[in-house]
């Protein structure tokens, strides 16, 4: 058997193990899952909540922007504060209050450390005791406890409205005026925060650790990292070490340095004969540019509104484009634009590869292109008139706002985006097809790059499984499965199996070598990118052993970026070949950064917030978007642009390249993510993981927090970095400009085209 065969084998079985693991420990999930009571009563027997209260209020919050103002326990946005933890802590302080003057007749906040020591030992068991009735469906709290919860609630009744009261807070939290105008749908709203605060602090059932694992820490209530935290996270450290060792191993002993290959004389893809659906994917670029732009100038707004909270230098911009949209738009977008650059990739290499066109595959494409155009504009339609609350929640969840970040489109349009990837993988596939029949060294870089096409457009059904009123820990495994698995997992796939081919074909590498290499590569990867996904769902109201296997697993994630300096060389090598790759120099610079940040931004930023104990405190402060940030667009971002230049190279060959354009839009992309990266991001998460340490962590998403002095100068220091970004993303819509609008040709006066650019 060759290593070939070895490795697709070696390949199965772990997808196989893996993704049974994975749906093994999603029925865990469904099964560990705080309890959704029926009703919530006093101990004297009444009603202060129902499920259809609860409901209703998560409702409300999915269609007002969900994650997408404040979060949940710890997932969404950083601006508005996390309204779990925020819960927990005002109604901790409420029944401090509440106890002291039943006590002592005195202020809590008067009392001397002792008395209030004796206070808080009362809270503890008062807060984590498990009062759940799973026979009668109901939670019982003591009178003393409903009269805290009727406290806690008229302060979020009053910031849901437009109460002068708390202006000024929502002001701090970036919140329109009324962003709830319903009294009702106020009301619901603070019990679904109830429900969230009861989970993250009640104990389970003969255990002594809450649902939520102990998160938030909140000392007041004896929130505290558990031992499970500490124990995987040493595990954790263990296995990236052991992962590194063993890769480092893989290298020395069996990556033998084959010779090198004799570059061809000329450029072998300048032979490709571009097809009408080739040439007709020129205009998804067109839109992969409009809607980066489109991005950035989201950001910018969404940024600035941590500075002014409800206007935009004196502009009520909150009343037309309210927080919770504009980042909704920016990040959606993000996923959106880097992902139609990485589709029309495949529908411009597809026929390429095959050398074949199929009947009908240039409508194909415009139809395609037409859907995807319908779906971001009836969407983003959808979810500003649900923001707004101008929908009503009967209609929401189909056609506003579902309130998960990343996959907050209304259910009807993320069918249609469903089907528009079934269409695009058939447009795939019918073009692959006779590639795929061949048997010669590429077959199966071939097959890896169709199997990867057919996980991306599946597994984007992951989004379809859960219903409006699905528990929030279940929404959350199907999430990840869309963020992670989709997002993070096949589309790498999918992008280094384009990589390697084009390098195949250019003459730089040997087909059984590269295809050796990549489904190595891809071993590597999906061997923690599987089961990493449980990394992400630690405090989603999940139980130990998805702490245990996301922290083991995803550690391995780590492991293929340790040796990233090797592939960013092979990847210059190739680079510097031959003189006629020249004419691939931006390109190959595009995919010079995405191993620069894959070993920044996805590495050291990713795995300093992977262990359990690290993401237990940093879980939504400004660490997380560190990450994000420098691994979304460092990693996805430049890699789509890199793969949109070389199809833009085979699709206007003749012309020119401004190469001062692309120099500048290459360094003003990098410099400025690193400045954004470290002159904001950075500061300002390590300075509320230290408030976090001190105070708990309401306080470090607190307005009182976030409004310092200090706070708003680091977020005006993103203006250098985010205004060099954006100058970048102009200049590089500014050279694809010039590739339609430029005459200047490579062929020499005697006809003959120049080998170099």
């Amino acid at each position: 058997m060759d290593t070939t065969r070895r490795l697709w084998i070696g390949l199965a079985a772990l997808m196989f193990t893996g993704f049974s693991v994975l749906l093994w420990m999603g029925w865990d999930i469904h099964q560990q899952a705080p309890p959704m009571p029926e009703r919530v009563v006093t101990q004297s027997g009444h009603v202060v909540y129902t499920r259809d209260d609860i409901e209703t209020g998560r409702q409300v919050w999915q269609s007002m922007g969900g994650q997408q103002l404040g979060s949940i326990w710890g997932h969404g946005a950083l601006v508005a504060p996390d309204w779990s933890a925020d819960w927990l802590h005002r109604e901790a302080t409420t029944m401090l209050e509440l106890g002291a003057r039943a006590d002592t007749g005195a202020a809590y906040a008067i009392l001397d450390p002792a008395e209030q020591a004796a206070e808080q030992a009362k809270l503890k068991p008062l807060m984590r005791a498990n009062t759940w009735d799973p026979e009668r469906k109901e939670i019982v709290v003591s009178d003393r406890r409903a009269q805290a919860i009727t406290q806690v609630a008229a302060h979020y009744e009053s910031l849901f409205s437009n109460d002068p009261a708390t202006a000024e807070l929502r002001e701090g939290y970036a919140m329109r005026e009324n962003t709830v105008p319903d009294a009702e749908h106020r009301r619901a709203l603070t019990a679904f925060f109830f429900w969230t605060a009861w989970a993250a602090t009640t104990d389970r059932p003969d255990d002594t650790k809450t649902y939520t694992s102990n998160w938030p820490f909140e000392p007041l209530v004896g929130n505290a990292p558990t031992s499970s935290n500490f124990m995987w996270t040493m595990f954790s450290i263990l296995f990236m070490l052991a992962g590194i060792g063993l890769l480092a191993w893989h290298y020395a002993a069996w990556h033998r340095k084959e010779e090198h290959l004799a570059p061809p004389a000329r450029d072998p893809l300048a032979a490709v004969v571009v097809t009408p659906s080739m040439r007709a994917t020129a205009k998804y670029f067109w839109v992969v540019l409009a809607l980066f732009l489109t991005q950035i100038l989201l950001g910018a707004i969404t940024a600035h509104y941590q500075v002014e909270g409800q206007q935009a230098y004196g502009f009520a911009i909150s009343e037309i484009l309210p927080y919770s949209l504009s980042r909704s738009w920016h990040t959606q977008l993000a996923v959106l634009w880097i992902a139609t650059a990485w589709l029309a990739t495949g529908l411009y290499i597809g026929p390429a590869v095959s050398g074949h066109e199929p009947r009908y595959q240039r409508l194909g494409v415009n139809v395609l292109f037409g859907c995807l155009l319908l779906i971001v504009v009836g969407a983003f339609a959808g979810q500003w008139f649900a923001v707004m609350q101008k929908m009503g929640l009967q209609h929401n969840f189909w056609f506003g706002h579902q309130g998960w970040e990343y996959t907050d489109i209304g259910r009807f349009w993320q069918i249609f985006l469903f089907v528009g990837l079934l269409l695009w993988l058939f447009l795939m596939g019918r073009a692959l097809w006779p590639a795929l029949r061949r048997k010669d060294e590429t077959s199966s870089i071939v097959g890896l790059l169709f199997l990867s096409t057919v996980a991306i457009a599946l597994l984007y059904g992951a989004g379809l499984m859960w219903s409006e009123k699905t528990h929030i820990s279940t929404v959350e495994y199907w999430r990840w499965w869309v963020v992670h698995l989709w997002v993070e997992g096949f589309f790498e796939v999918f992008a280094v199996a384009v990589i390697s081919f084009l390098f195949v074909k250019l003459g730089l590498v040997r087909g059984k070598t590269a295809t050796i290499n990549v489904l190595f590569a891809t071993i590597v990867f999906m061997a923690g990118g599987i089961l990493g996904t449980f990394h992400h769902l630690y405090f989603a109201g999940t139980s130990t052993g998805v702490i245990a296997l996301g922290a083991s697993i995803s550690a391995l994630e780590v492991v293929p970026l340790a040796l990233i300096g090797m592939e960013a060389y092979e990847t210059w090598r190739h680079g510097r070949a031959t003189p006629w790759m020249a004419r691939y120099r931006w390109p190959i610079m595009f995919f010079l950064a995405v191993s620069f940040w894959n070993l920044v931004g996805a590495g050291l930023f990713g795995f300093l917030i992977n262990t359990p104990l690290a993401l237990y405190y940093m879980q939504g402060l400004n660490l997380t978007p560190l990450h994000g940030h420098t691994a979304l667009f460092g990693v996805y971002g430049m890699l789509g642009i890199g793969l949109m230049l070389f199809c833009l190279r085979g699709l206007k060959p003749e012309l020119e390249w401004h190469e001062g354009a692309l120099r500048g839009a290459f360094w003003s992309l990098n410099i400025g993510l690193a400045l954004m990266a470290m002159l904001t991001l950075l500061p300002m998460g390590v300075l509320q993981l230290q408030a976090a340490l001190e105070h708990g962590y309401w306080y470090a998403r607190s307005a009182e927090f976030m409004g310092q002095p200090l706070i708003h100068m680091l977020v005006w220091m993103r203006v250098p970095g985010d205004t060099l970004f954006a100058v970048g993303a102009f200049l590089v819509t500014l050279f694809v400009a010039s590739l339609w609008m430029g005459r200047r040709s490579l062929r020499a006066p005697g006809g003959a085209q120049e080998d170099a650019a």
